[in-house]
C-alpha cells in the first residue's frame, strides 16, 4: 500500500484539458487534487473535472480544506442529492445530511472492509468524508478498487460472479469486529445501528451506471449468496474478498485535519484502521443518493426487508446535481 507522501505526478493524458492539478497516489486507485478550495463557489468546469477524476481514480483526496458541516454539504450538492445521514444512526445536530463519526466515544469503529450502506436497495453513489480530529499517529483509511478486482479474477471465477446474487444486511455479527469488552458507548452504537432491520439482495457484479465497468458488490454487509447456505457461502465470499483487498489494488491515506476524501461507492470498498488506541479520531461523512445496482443480465437489486425511500429522498432540493 502507498501513502499520500509518496504521490507521483499523473501521466499527462490524465490531466490533459483539466483545470485541476491531479496527482496519483497509488498505481491502481486514488488521486490527490491540489490547489482547489472546496469552500469556494466552484465553477462548472472544476465540478466536471472532479467528477471525471472520481470516475477515473475511484477516490480523490483534498488536503487542508477549511470546511464546516454546511460547507461540506454545499460541496456535496454539486455532485448529487445528499441522503439523510444514515438509515438508522442519528445525524449531527442541525445537519441532517452529516453523519458524525466520533470513534471511541459515540461510534463503533469501522475496521472491516465494506462499501457504505449496501444493506439498502439503493446504496450511495458516493461518500464525502471530512477529517475533524485526527490522532498524531494511526487512523489511516484504505480503499480498494472493486472494478479492477473484478477484471483480475480468473475467467471462470468472473463467469461465476456474473451469475451470483448476495444478501446484504445491517444485522451482521458485530462480534467479528468488536472486542468482547467493547464498552457501553460501542454497545449503544451497535444497538442503534441494528434498530431497524434491512436486507437486500444485490448482484455480486453490478454494471457501473456511468463508466459501464463491472464492479464487485461485496464487503462486510454481505452475508450469503442467494440460494446458498451461510456455510457454503463463507469460503467463496472470502475468496472474492481476497481479490478485492490485494495490496496492489489498494490506496492508503494518512489523514490530517481538514482533509477531505470523496469516493465512488459503486466501485470501492474501504477500511478504517483502528491502530490509534484511545486517542480521539473524529470524521464527518455525507453520502449521495444512489440507484439500485443493475446486474449483467439487466436485473436490479431487490429489497427483502426495509424501505430506503426516506434515506434516499428526504434531503433533495431544487438544483441538486443528478
Amino acid at each position: 500500500m502507498t501513502t499520500s507522501t509518496q504521490a507521483t505526478p499523473a501521466p499527462a493524458t490524465e490531466t490533459s484539458g483539466s483545470p485541476l492539478d491531479i496527482v496519483k497516489v497509488a498505481g491502481h486507485i486514488g488521486a490527490e487534487i491540489r490547489g482547489v478550495d472546496l469552500a469556494a463557489d466552484l465553477d462548472s468546469k472544476a465540478v466536471a473535472a472532479i467528477r471525471a477524476a472520481l470516475l477515473d481514480h475511484k477516490v480523490v483526496f483534498f488536503r487542508g480544506q477549511d470546511l464546516d458541516a454546511a460547507g461540506q454539504e454545499r460541496f456535496a450538492r454539486r455532485f448529487g442529492t445528499p441522503t439523510t445521514a444514515h438509515p438508522t444512526i442519528p445525524a449531527l445536530d442541525g445537519s441532517p445530511a452529516v453523519l458524525d463519526l466520533d470513534y471511541g466515544r459515540t461510534t463503533g469503529r469501522a475496521n472491516h472492509w465494506h462499501t457504505d450502506v449496501t444493506f439498502v436497495q439503493r446504496p450511495p453513489l458516493g461518500s464525502i468524508l471530512r477529517a475533524v480530529t485526527i490522532p498524531p499517529h494511526g487512523g489511516d483509511t484504505v480503499w480498494a478498487n472493486t472494478a479492477r478486482a473484478y477484471t483480475d479474477l480468473p475467467t471462470e471465477l468472473r463467469e461465476l460472479a456474473d451469475r451470483l446474487w448476495v444478501l446484504h444486511t445491517n444485522q451482521y455479527d458485530y462480534a467479528a469486529y468488536l472486542p468482547s469488552d467493547e464498552g457501553e458507548d460501542a454497545a449503544r452504537h451497535r444497538a442503534v445501528f441494528t434498530s431497524v432491520a434491512y436486507e437486500t439482495e444485490h448482484p455480486v457484479v453490478r454494471v457501473h451506471p456511468e463508466t459501464g465497468e463491472r464492479t464487485l458488490v461485496l464487503g462486510g454487509f454481505a452475508r450469503r449468496f442467494t440460494g446458498w447456505s451461510a456455510e457454503d457461502s463463507r469460503e467463496l465470499l472470502r475468496l472474492f474478498q481476497a481479490h478485492v483487498t490485494e495490496l496492489e489494488n489498494t490506496v492508503r491515506w494518512r489523514w490530517a485535519p481538514g482533509d477531505v476524501a470523496f469516493w465512488d461507492n459503486r466501485a470501492t470498498q474501504h477500511y478504517a484502521i483502528a491502530d490509534y488506541g484511545t486517542l480521539p479520531r473524529r470524521v464527518q461523512r455525507i453520502t449521495l443518493a444512489g440507484d439500485a445496482p443493475v446486474a449483467v443480465d439487466g436485473r436490479t437489486s431487490r429489497a427483502v426487508t426495509g424501505d430506503d425511500t426516506s434515506y434516499n429522498t428526504a434531503l433533495a432540493q431544487p438544483g441538486d446535481a443528478s
